[in-house]
């Protein structure tokens, strides 16, 4: 059965952040993708980086049958592993060896505003354990600057998150990168992205 999910935002922004990661990422090891969602982003830049080994995650049962679907549809089975549960505030992540041993970085795409602060928090904490120094942390999507948003597009968005849940939100990018000092993630560069996201590259300083 094809259970391949179609997000139109993917189609959109999988090309310059794969342009930005092609400066950031080694051209062997492992990548692991936080909030995989329908796996779109996943197979793209295993295809873009054949090297590597992207590896999946995502929560949700009806995202990680649509990863694997994307992943047998690109006939990627012999490369691409399969897509692993990570719940962000279930401590710790459990991550096969094989990535574990190889892991070069960390990369989360629209994650951080449909997720609690509180997941943020853990976010930063695994990562932190699981990264060396000088290993990148990535994030992408919307963010406040000095408490502000940057577009009225992103006021309104943000306001639709709140109705969804009262919990989730456009964070502010100084409150994020205070969480990651916190452990041991430096911000290294903050790139603005087409239609008002940014793409934040998190640097671990020991």
């Amino acid at each position: 059965m094809d259970n391949r999910l179609f997000f139109s935002a993917t189609e959109r922004n999988r090309n310059c952040i794969g342009d930005v990661l092609s400066r950031v990422i080694k051209k062997n090891g492992s990548i692991l993708e936080i909030g995989s969602g329908s796996g779109e982003h996943g197979v793209f830049f295993q295809k873009r980086f054949p090297k590597i080994i992207w590896q999946t995650s995502d929560p949700d049962l009806l995202h990680r049958t649509s990863i694997s679907s994307w992943i047998n549809h690109e006939e990627l089975n012999n490369k691409m592993p399969q897509p692993i549960v990570i719940d962000l505030e279930k401590i710790p992540w459990i991550i096969p060896l094989k990535i574990l041993n190889s892991l070069q970085g960390i990369v989360c795409i629209n994650v951080i505003h449909v997720a609690k602060w509180t997941s943020t928090i853990a976010l930063f904490k695994e990562s932190g354990k699981l990264l060396n120094k000088g290993q990148f942390l990535i994030f992408y999507g919307p963010f406040k600057i000095g408490n502000k948003h940057t577009s009225q597009s992103n006021y309104s968005f943000d306001n639709l998150l709140k109705i969804k849940n009262d919990l989730w939100g456009i964070r502010n990018l100084e409150h994020v990168s205070d969480e990651g000092k916190k452990n041991g993630f430096l911000k290294e560069d903050t790139i603005i992205m087409p239609a008002n996201n940014f793409l934040i590259i998190y640097r671990k300083i020991f």
